[in-house]
């Protein structure tokens, strides 16, 4: 079993001045060759990966705090931390640093970072500089205090001296003791004076001193002396509020005092940072770090006792869940809840899935589902953000959770529904909640964090149960307000709404194509979003607008046939020529629009709009869009003149040139083949390949015509060709018809409809030419030249 004393939590401080968890392992400290000197190793708990290689260095400067943790900067200005589960093993390891740097262990910290130009003004300074001797803490002696300590700022060696002298002689002490004589004597000079001198220690960085003034004793003094600021006209009340407003309680009984200690002790701290000490400068931000890591600590140690009081979350959960808890009770565990889950995410990745597991092993989600339907909305917004860390952490746990209540419960009160329906009710007019709710419920249906494993696809099993359970209550707001020709309701609050749920709706497009298009096609659910288009609402046109677009982006031929077929793109044109010629969003959305039509091409759409909208758009010349879409529009008819001018070519013609090799794959086969596998695994219908085959075969008569006018161009020039030198050679026979995924033909005993074409080992072969190659015409027409005839490729 590893030594639990060297057992360690890494961290690394990020750019928003957060501490990020990089694992948990075990440090020591040892000699390393590439590294040229001793160095802190860090091998991971789980797999003995390096967390962590650091090379103990000379000037470097370590800082030890809460007798726990070692802090310390790397070379390119990373923030590293150790964090120890045991005082022992910090010790063992700071000694060791100590060793290498040649320092006394009973410090705290091992060396002053000394800045270039303050290397300039103390290069003359002896190494063992003296200690600053600090005035007597007397009411007269206010003014010589202050400026001995705001003169020591912009020196890190002598911050460190300050405040080693106020550690050793307990000067906080004294401070509070003046505090309270200034304050019966209503001294209000000598409290501002206090309140900068206070200032300035918490500018020294000192955790030392933290553990002082926010200890039990101190903390309501280290608040009433920041509430005399001179910049401010009145006194403030922070210890009124803290003993009052905001006294504790104990939702269930604690009964680990050192856990109640800790718990008031942060929230003070934290009420502190934010609350009563100004907004820092950047120079300020960055002396307060140690303030910002006393308080992330504090919350890693209370949720760790909180996990592992067992009889107390079992006793939360119980109340949570009973019918004969009243109504503040429950607000009460909700926020004490909501906080446990907000202090969860200073966790490890590992000790955060334990939590998470723990928290689903007490039902939590169960619990969720009778707090959210509450009407306190106090309430509903804490569970909002419970819901929102458990999904964000987890999605497969929460939906792992609704399929099994799913085969228990009516639909009404599944939990997926229950977060819709408190969506759509949301009470406020800018919907935050309701916005918050949505990305819940995208985070749910996104198919990229769903798992596929050999028993199950949790994409396959989720998506066809919400389709089947929850779809209609998510659009019931949508299709109840587009039952008529333009919205029954068109308030600011229900156009919000359907913006958010076409948001979520478009979502779906993108990423769930077989299930969102058979809803589609079934509730003829365009055209009534569609509808949308009338709104007096801009941002609710816009998002109708972009749903279409959305749609036509994918470039299936379902989609275009249903546009087609219901003129879907009426209400988008009536919309556009109703706005004018004003250039604003809609304007331009409907452009790109049109634009997206004409430049990818898609025949069918293009041919739709121009022979439905042309007349009504032909005069919006400033752009070139819908010029360029008849454009389009032409060179398809003109492709289409000549596959009807092929009709009367004979057959043999048409076909000679393009047999196919019967051993090559059909490009339909092998589209055939390469199914979306999303679509094969949730049972879509197979692609018709009539559309493709269509297509191809309209590439291939472009390309017949223009062999056709090139030979029609020769025969007028030149003379007839001279007969040909084997007049007993006969065409090839026709290739057999295309068939896609068809099998070889059936061996028959009746010879040949025509001549057979031998090869060296006596085979029956058909001829077969490509693109761009010589074609057997063309090999006739040159047996006479002095250049030999390029032989046909054959095809068994």
């Amino acid at each position: 079993m590893a030594d639990t004393r060297r057992r360690v939590k890494l961290y690394a401080l990020n750019e928003d001045r957060q501490w990020d968890d990089r694992g948990t392992g075990h440090v020591s400290s040892s000699y390393v060759e590439r590294l040229k000197g001793m160095s802190l190793l860090v091998r991971a708990e789980s797999d003995g990966s390096l967390l962590l290689e650091s090379k103990i260095q000379p000037d470097t400067a370590y800082q030890k705090q809460q007798e726990t943790l070692i802090v310390w900067s790397e070379a390119d200005n990373v923030d590293l931390a150790l964090s120890f589960q045991e005082k022992a093993g910090c010790d063992e390891i700071w000694e060791k640093i100590c060793q290498v740097q040649g320092k006394d262990p009973s410090c705290d910290i091992t060396q002053d970072i000394v800045e270039e130009s303050e290397e300039e003004k103390f290069e003359d300074m002896p190494d063992a500089a003296p200690p600053i001797e600090l005035p007597p803490c007397e009411l007269s002696k206010l003014d010589e205090i202050s400026e001995v300590f705001n003169s020591v700022l912009p020196s890190p060696i002598r911050r460190e001296k300050l405040a080693n002298a106020i550690e050793y002689e307990g000067y906080i002490k004294k401070i509070v003791e003046l505090f309270h004589m200034c304050e019966d004597l209503e001294n209000f000079e000598g409290l501002h004076q206090l309140y900068e001198i206070y200032k300035s220690i918490f500018l020294l960085n000192k955790n030392a001193l933290f553990e002082v003034m926010f200890s039990d004793e101190f903390i309501f003094d280290t608040v009433g002396i920041l509430e005399y600021d001179p910049s401010k006209p009145e006194k403030a009340s922070h210890r009124d509020y803290l003993r009052n407003s905001a006294s504790f309680k104990e939702v269930i009984p604690i009964s680990n005092e050192e856990l109640r200690q800790k718990i008031h002790q942060t929230y003070r701290v934290q009420y502190i940072q934010d609350v009563v000490l100004p907004t820092p400068s950047v120079f300020e931000e960055n002396m307060l770090s140690t303030l910002s890591s006393f308080i992330f600590f504090n919350k890693i140690e209370i949720v760790s006792m909180i996990q592992d009081d067992e009889k107390f979350l079992t006793e939360l959960f119980a109340q949570l869940t009973d019918e004969a808890t009243d109504d503040n009770r429950r607000r009460e565990l909700v926020n004490f809840l909501k906080e446990f889950c907000t202090f969860s995410q200073t966790l490890q990745p590992q000790a955060k899935e334990s939590f998470f597991k723990t928290l689903s092993n007490l039902g939590i989600l169960p619990a969720l589902e009778v707090i959210l339907s509450m009407d306190d909305p106090e309430v509903r917004q804490a569970c909002t953000d419970i819901i929102m860390y458990i999904v964000e952490y987890s999605p497969s746990m929460v939906r792992e959770f609704i399929m099994q209540e799913a085969n228990q419960q009516d639909d009404d009160i599944l939990l997926v529904n229950l977060i819709i329906e408190q969506m759509i009710c949301d009470p406020d007019p800018e919907l935050g909640n309701a916005l918050q709710l949505s990305g819940v419920l995208r985070i749910l249906i996104d198919p990229e964090n769903m798992m596929a494993t050999a028993n199950k696809t949790e994409k396959t099993e989720f998506l066809s149960f919400f389709y089947k359970n929850c779809m209609h209550v998510l659009t019931a707001p949508l299709l109840a307000n587009t039952t008529e020709d333009k919205p029954s309701k068109d308030d600011y609050v229900t156009a919000q709404l359907l913006s958010l749920i076409l948001e979520l709706l478009a979502f779906c497009v993108e990423h769930h194509t077989y299930h969102i298009r058979n809803y589609i096609f079934n509730k003829d659910l365009l055209r009534r979003i569609l509808v949308l288009m009338k709104s007096s609402h801009g941002h609710l046109a816009l998002s109708a607008l972009r749903f279409v677009r959305k749609i036509i982006s994918l470039k299936e031929e379902f989609y275009n046939r249903y546009i087609i077929k219901g003129n879907l793109l009426k209400p988008i044109v009536d919309a556009f020529l109703t706005n004018g010629q004003r250039y604003n969003l809609l304007n331009s959305a409907t452009l790109e629009l049109f634009e997206f039509i004409r430049v990818e091409d898609i025949k069918s759409l293009v041919a739709y709009v121009v022979e439905t909208f042309y007349e009504q758009l032909k005069d919006v010349d400033y752009v070139n869009t819908f010029k360029g879409l008849k454009l389009r529009y032409e060179q398809h008819m003109d492709r289409q003149n000549v596959k009807s001018s092929l009709d009367s070519v004979p057959s043999i013609l048409r076909n000679h040139r393009y047999r196919r090799d019967a051993r090559s794959l059909d490009e339909e086969e092998e589209i055939w083949f390469e199914q979306d596998e999303e679509e094969m695994e949730d049972g879509e219908a197979v692609v018709p390949v009539t559309d493709m085959l269509k297509n191809k075969m309209d590439e291939e008569l472009d390309h017949i015509s223009k062999i056709i006018d090139g030979k029609r161009a020769r025969e007028s020039e030149n003379k007839p060709p001279s007969p040909l030198k084997n007049p007993t050679r006969s065409p090839s026979p026709p290739p057999p018809s295309r068939k896609f995924n068809s099998s070889p033909p059936a061996a028959s005993t009746s010879p040949p409809a025509s001549p057979e074409v031998k090869t060296n080992n006596g085979g029956i072969t058909g001829l077969v030419d490509y693109p761009d190659e010589d074609s057997d015409e063309d090999e006739d027409d040159d047996r006479n030249s002095s250049i030999p005839a390029k032989r046909p490729r054959l095809a068994t």
